[in-house]
């Protein structure tokens, strides 16, 4: 009788970095490297790869892995006095072993939780005390779900505010050939004009050129339709208001050391996010914020 694979499974992956792979016993599977709890694979029951990862992406720290989804706290993007996107993918995590319990129901059994606590070396940086918890699942039908947590540990009552992003690189056919839905009507601030504020006029999202979008005040479900792979993704999102997208197409393709120069046109981020308001919590207090991405065939 064949021995089924292990749904949580530790070991090492590029350059011996350490991660842990889930599976489901239908074939699809999940993969999470320690260093900025970062997902670099989510493929599918037929072996297919729902995500995009550069040719060139490095896997040596400190620099960050493009492509995946990054964790972007806590700043997402430029908007704040910390590098862009923050420090918590530049960061190594540990598994939490005794996570508090969360207080929903699930269906899943294959899923890891991780948790990122302050570093001496960051205080200078980020002066706050705080507890990152981060819980990745695959569930039985092949969607991935991130669960987040962040509680202000501060003993001096000390606020602290954050901006925070799951970056989605998603695999596409053609950025020619997607269409995002969602997003009309919505507002949006664009980083490719000095953050100017418009509102999206167009039934989807089509690309022609560089794309670098803030959407505001989001619905929680968002889609992007590929039509030549035939394949719907459904992001939807709780505690997370805002949206951004990006494709930087050819000229910041070619300028990016660890990206490909073609590599546009097979990619597109489509990120759950709080942007245009900071959250702050109190001492004690603890946020919450969520995402489940599914993938749906269509005729």
């Amino acid at each position: 009788m064949a021995t089924e694979k292990p749904l949580v499974e530790r070991c090492r992956g590029i350059n011996g970095m350490e991660k842990v792979v889930l599976t489901e016993s239908r074939g699809c599977s999940v993969e999470v490297y320690l260093y900025g709890a970062h997902v670099t694979s989510w493929k599918n029951n037929r072996g297919e790869e729902m995500l995009f990862v550069s040719s060139k992406a490095v896997f040596n720290p400190p620099d960050a892995i493009q492509g995946g989804i990054p964790i972007c706290f806590p700043q997402f993007g430029r908007l704040g006095k910390l590098k862009p996107h923050g420090f918590a993918r530049n960061r190594l995590w540990a598994i939490d072993e005794n996570p508090p319990p969360l207080p929903e129901s699930n269906n899943y059994r294959a899923f890891v939780d991780l948790i990122l606590k302050p570093h001496e070396e960051k205080f200078r940086f980020w002066p706050y005390s705080y507890e990152f918890r981060l819980r990745v699942a695959l569930t039985p039908g092949g969607d991935i779900i991130h669960i987040a947590r962040i509680r202000n540990l501060n003993r001096d009552g000390k606020s602290f505010s954050f901006t925070f992003g799951f970056h989605n690189y998603f695999s596409i056919s053609d950025i020619c050939e997607v269409r995002i839905e969602g997003l009309e009507t919505s507002y949006y601030l664009d980083n490719l004009k000095g953050e100017q504020l418009f509102t999206e006029q167009g039934n989807s999202l089509t690309f022609e050129s560089e794309v670098d979008k803030m959407y505001l005040n989001t619905p929680n479900s968002i889609a992007i339709r590929d039509h030549q792979k035939r394949r719907t993704y459904i992001v939807r999102k709780t505690g997370l208001p805002d949206t951004a997208v990006w494709n930087p197409w050819d000229k910041k393709a070619k300028a990016m050391s660890d990206f490909g120069n073609d590599e546009y046109k097979r990619m597109v981020c489509v990120e759950a996010a709080i942007i245009e308001h900071p959250f702050t919590l109190k001492a004690g207090e603890e946020w919450t914020g969520t995402q489940q991405l599914s993938v749906i065939p269509y005729s």
